[in-house]
């Protein structure tokens, strides 16, 4: 079954605690968190704070995507405000393996995140070390972005190279996903899709139907 993990980011940050609440009775799976520090991208989103302020309303998995640099200094506070799955950019950081260590010593899961400058052959040796892995299809940093139909060679590839090599990581897709480019991220081999702008422009109760769209 293929799951889906709204985007928070493009939540009415005033009705944010309603609108969790009711994507969470809606079906999602995951609640996906975008941390933005103005340095790796140059927007800036959330903290901890409200990773640890959405743990107290769900108990639905929460996937927290670091675009911040540097990475290691912050990963321990992002563990403790209440993430599941912490996933950032390889090139934010050098020190892969220490954060790697890090986060799979707490009931965390590792992932990462690939930028659509980066190739799949320049993570190849980073897959063992994660249970998720995430295909930026807009470039990040901003919301509401069109889906970019070249990166899903990226997800067949990591498709591929997972069953090749009998791994158990997951593909998640993130970046202008809707009901048109779902079911090609799915053919493709994607697990997980985000999706923002596509579940949080319509009514609160349209979320089911939008969710259960892009399954």
């Amino acid at each position: 079954m293929i799951k889906v993990a709204p985007s928070i980011l493009a939540a009415d940050i005033l009705k944010i605690e309603n609108q969790i609440k009711i994507i969470d009775e809606s079906g999602a799976d995951y609640i996906h968190i975008d941390i933005m520090d103005g340095h790796y991208v140059p927007n800036i989103s959330f903290g901890p704070n409200i990773v640890k302020a959405i743990k107290k309303i769900t108990n639905k998995t929460l996937d927290v995507h670091l675009m911040i640099t540097p990475v290691l200094p912050n990963i321990e506070e992002f563990i403790e405000s209440g993430a599941d799955i912490i996933s950032f950019h390889p090139e934010a950081d050098t020190n892969h393996n220490e954060i790697f260590e890090i986060i799979s010593k707490s009931d965390c899961k590792p992932a990462i995140a690939i930028h659509p400058d980066v190739t799949v052959k320049s993570i190849e040796h980073l897959l063992t070390k994660i249970k998720l892995v995430v295909v930026m299809t807009v470039v990040p940093g901003f919301g509401g972005q069109k889906f970019l139909e070249s990166e899903l060679e990226k997800i067949r590839l990591l498709y591929n190279y997972k069953k090749n090599h009998q791994l158990n990581f997951e593909i998640e897709v993130d970046g202008g996903v809707n009901n048109d480019n779902a079911k090609k991220c799915i053919n493709n081999g994607a697990d997980v899709l985000v999706a923002g702008s596509y579940i949080f422009s319509k009514e609160e109760t349209e979320y089911k139907k939008a969710i259960d769209s892009l399954r």
